[in-house]
């Protein structure tokens, strides 16, 4: 797959919270939600405990030129919250089709925040994908219910590993064709 520098832009979401792309300043934020056990075990790529390094390494990574995922923070600055409660991105699979992947930070759980971010990215589309896929852990079922609800369909079983884990995980994949 060829690499391609797409801009990402700021999405305004509501009267609580703006997706904007990631920057420097996040270290401290990522560093302090992503140390949670409770969010690093509800995705495939954090560890746990997080090594020094590591949420630096993640900005760099993410705001590269040639990087594979677009990334944006849920940014609750305008509602008078934290510049950042949680992450969300597309990962680009293919030239239309991309994984969306998102955790929010457990004092914003059962929110919204997570459902809002989804459904805001996917009807904006911003790259233009044909078909996004998700997946997500079965011991996670409010993340399964984000999904549903934002129009996702269940598409079957799967496992993912999981670095906090240290464990292939089972999980539930999902499937939103963009129209």
């Amino acid at each position: 797959m060829s690499v391609m520098s797409i801009s990402v832009e700021t999405i305004a979401v509501n009267d609580r919270f703006d997706l904007r792309p990631i920057r420097g300043a996040d270290v401290g934020r990522l560093e302090h939600y992503t140390s949670d056990e409770r969010v690093a075990r509800m995705t495939p790529t954090i560890p746990h405990p997080l090594p020094p390094g590591a949420a630096e390494a993640y900005v760099a990574r993410v705001t590269a030129e040639d990087r594979l995922e677009d990334v944006w923070a849920l940014d609750a600055t305008k509602s008078g919250g934290d510049e950042l409660v949680g992450v969300i991105s597309l990962d680009r699979i293919d030239t239309d089709q991309a994984e969306i992947r998102y955790w929010i930070a457990p004092v914003y759980w059962n929110t919204g925040h997570a459902s809002d971010a989804v459904r805001v990215l996917v009807e904006a589309n911003p790259m233009g994908h044909a078909t996004i896929f998700a997946s997500v852990f079965q011991d996670n079922p409010a993340s399964a219910r984000v999904l549903t609800n934002c129009g996702f369909e269940y598409i079957g079983d799967a496992e993912e590993f999981c670095v906090a884990r240290n464990a292939k995980l089972a999980t539930w994949t999902y499937l939103k064709k963009m129209s």
